[in-house]
């Protein structure tokens, strides 16, 4: 977690930002979002191991301290959570076998998953279609699939998170799909400290920098900020703040 968290909150709330979701990626982090959130109110947590860290996950040896966790009032998610087939940094088989263990505890404790899908698209979409369906099953964050892909998400009942990278001068099918699909169906983030937006590239993100984000959504969908920064902020306390006070 950031040293200076308190600072960077605080920037955020200057620039008009109301709700945040810090994601864990290792059980360590989780616990360390956790405790964020605890001393905000405008916070909430998600708790998760992220599929680079998979092969370092035993649900035999983890698994109580980490579905501790998200029972506690101030997580809202289970994740970062998911596939990344681009860098491997776990074995694919076993990147899926702890997905399906996060994505078992979200159901059973009702909360949303935040996906990570990384050159995973047809294993992701085909893990979720064997699961049973349910109501509010979580968002695929910092979304880089094709507009066609986001409507099987949808199908399937998930949003779809828009970061940075709808800025950047190459991400054309980010944009096309951000186009065709409904606001009601769209968050915004920064996955900090990853993926500043323009005009901030090459510095770290920050959650301040989701308003450029949201930008330039507004410009791509061909409505005004405030018309994304109401739908979203409906769509965050739908999905995430209804899950827990």
């Amino acid at each position: 977690m950031a040293p200076d968290a308190a600072s960077l909150l605080d920037r955020a709330r200057q620039a008009g930002v109301g709700r945040f979701l810090v994601p864990g990626t290792t059980l360590e982090d989780s616990a360390a979002a956790a405790a964020l959130a605890g001393r905000h109110d405008d916070v909430w947590a998600a708790v998760g191991v992220h599929p680079h860290e998979a092969k370092d996950f035993d649900a035999a040896r983890d698994g109580a301290a980490l579905e501790e966790l998200a029972r506690q009032p101030r997580v809202a998610a289970i994740g970062e959570i998911g596939l990344d087939f681009h860098y491997d940094h776990s074995p694919r088989s076993r990147q899926i076998e702890v997905l399906e263990w996060m994505l078992d505890l979200a159901a059973r404790l009702s909360l949303p998953a935040l996906l990570h899908n990384r050159e995973s698209g047809t294993e992701m979409l085909a893990l979720l279609g064997r699961l049973r369906r349910r109501e509010r099953p979580g968002v695929f964050h910092s979304f880089t699939e094709n507009a066609e892909y986001a409507e099987k998400v949808l199908d399937l009942g998930y949003l779809v998170s828009f970061s940075g990278m709808i800025t950047f001068r190459a991400a054309d099918n980010v944009r096309d799909a951000a186009r065709g699909l409904p606001l009601e169906a769209m968050l915004v983030e920064t996955d900090t400290p990853y993926l500043a937006p323009v005009p901030h590239r090459g510095k770290p993100a920050e959650p301040a920098f989701v308003v450029e984000t949201a930008r330039r959504l507004a410009e791509v969908k061909g409505v005004d900020l405030e018309a994304v920064a109401r739908a979203t902020t409906g769509n965050f306390d739908r999905l995430f703040s209804s899950s827990r006070p």
